[in-house]
C-alpha cells in the first residue's frame, strides 16, 4: 500500500519519508483504533514509541517528529489506507 511513497513532496527531507515507512508498518487494525479527539498524550501512550522528551523514536531520521507533525501525518496514513480496508 506504499504509504512511505504516497504524496511524497519535492522538499521533503529524510524524516518525512522515514515517517511516512513507519505508518507503513503499524498494523491498519491499530491505525483504525485512531481517534483525532484523543489528547496528545493519549496518542503517544497509545502509539508506545515516544521518547521521555516527547518526540518519536525513529531511527535514521534527520530531525525529531513531535506529536504535531505525528499527528498531521498519521490523519493522512489513516486515509490512505482506509480504502485498502
Amino acid at each position: 500500500m506504499d504509504f512511505e511513497r504516497a504524496g511524497r513532496q519535492p522538499d521533503d527531507d529524510e524524516t518525512a519519508v522515514n515517517l511516512r515507512a513507519y505508518f507503513d508498518r503499524v498494523d491498519p487494525a491499530k491505525l483504525r483504533q485512531y481517534d483525532p479527539a484523543w489528547s496528545d498524550e493519549k496518542v503517544i501512550q497509545w502509539d508506545d514509541n515516544f521518547k521521555d522528551d516527547g518526540t518519536l523514536f525513529l531511527p535514521c531520521s534527520e530531525r525529531d517528529v513531535d506529536i504535531h507533525e505525528y499527528r498531521r501525518v498519521l490523519v493522512l496514513a489513516v486515509a490512505h489506507f482506509a480504502p485498502f480496508e
